[in-house]
């Protein structure tokens, strides 16, 4: 097949690029094109600024599956880059979509968040409530909106919403969750705790997640999967593991306020795409 992805620079798309230009014909879309992409080859990059008012004109006119896993990196900066997050999450997902409907795309794959759902003590399935708009925070609002201009194309192709929870592995900006712990624990800096063992999550290695992704090709029709690791722990959990893998303890600081959970049902992903076999215990050296 034809294949478009975006955001293929992230730890996501980079590793999922990498999977499918094995047996697809690949191009994808970059913010910037750099050594590593110039020296692939088998990839067809197209370098676009999402958070612009990009045009398709430079894109494949005849494209099998769009897979949009761009995020804006500017996610944490609200409002000061509100415009950013805007243009890469929803206005992009709109051209996206537009553009897969003329070029004849047969299925549209959206990465979404895990944190549409909010927090709960309860491990969150596809239809568990979603919250009031206005208390999901601007990125996610953001995130939710892309899912619903996604969904309104399921007449016309298959629309394919993946909900990932805290993906991991080599690669990732050291911003984010788990490169963050594994930071602090080896370099002895504290990790804070809400309540006694802070807030219980169930990470996905990025090989497990890309499994899952290119499992999509076999779906028929319109779905939504929470794509979540096999391991629910807390953050005190996970800390202690990579104590165990840099030979270091972990130091913990407790925050006031109560833990919220983030916990996703993977039982729609484990009977309809992947079963996730890496255990955080084995797999956090690939965040190292």
């Amino acid at each position: 097949m034809k294949v478009l992805i975006t955001g293929a620079a992230g730890l996501l798309g980079s590793h999922a690029v990498k999977r499918l230009s094995i047996s697809h014909d690949v191009h994808t879309i970059v913010r910037c094109i750099g050594d590593a992409e110039r020296g692939n080859a088998a990839v067809c990059w197209h370098q676009l600024d999402l958070s612009s008012s990009w045009t398709a004109s430079g894109l494949p006119g005849r494209i099998d599956t769009v897979i949009h896993l761009a995020q804006s990196s500017k996610f944490r900066d609200f409002p000061s880059q509100a415009l950013d997050v805007f243009g890469v999450n929803v206005s992009s997902t709109a051209r996206l979509l537009d553009y897969a409907l003329k070029a004849g795309a047969t299925r549209f794959i959206l990465a979404s968040s895990g944190g549409v759902y909010g927090a709960g003590d309860e491990a969150f399935r596809e239809n568990s409530p979603i919250p009031l708009h206005g208390e999901l925070g601007y990125y996610l609002g953001s995130k939710l909106c892309s899912e619903v201009l996604a969904q309104n194309y399921s007449s016309h192709m298959d629309i394919t919403i993946l909900r990932f929870f805290f993906i991991y592995g080599f690669g990732q900006r050291r911003s984010m969750l788990i490169p963050r712990i594994v930071d602090s624990v080896r370099e002895g800096r504290p990790v804070t705790l809400q309540g006694e063992h802070g807030i219980r999550i169930n990470p996905i290695n990025v090989a497990d997640a890309v499994t899952a992704l290119s499992s999509c090709f076999g779906l028929s029709g319109s779905s939504t999967f929470n794509i979540a690791g096999p391991d629910i722990l807390s953050i005190r959990e996970l800390a202690d593991a990579v104590g165990r893998v840099v030979g270091r303890p972990p130091i913990f600081v407790q925050a006031d306020g109560r833990p919220r959970h983030l916990i996703a049902d993977i039982e729609a992903m484990k009977s309809q795409l992947h079963c996730p076999s890496i255990h955080f215990s084995s797999g956090v050296k690939d965040a190292l």
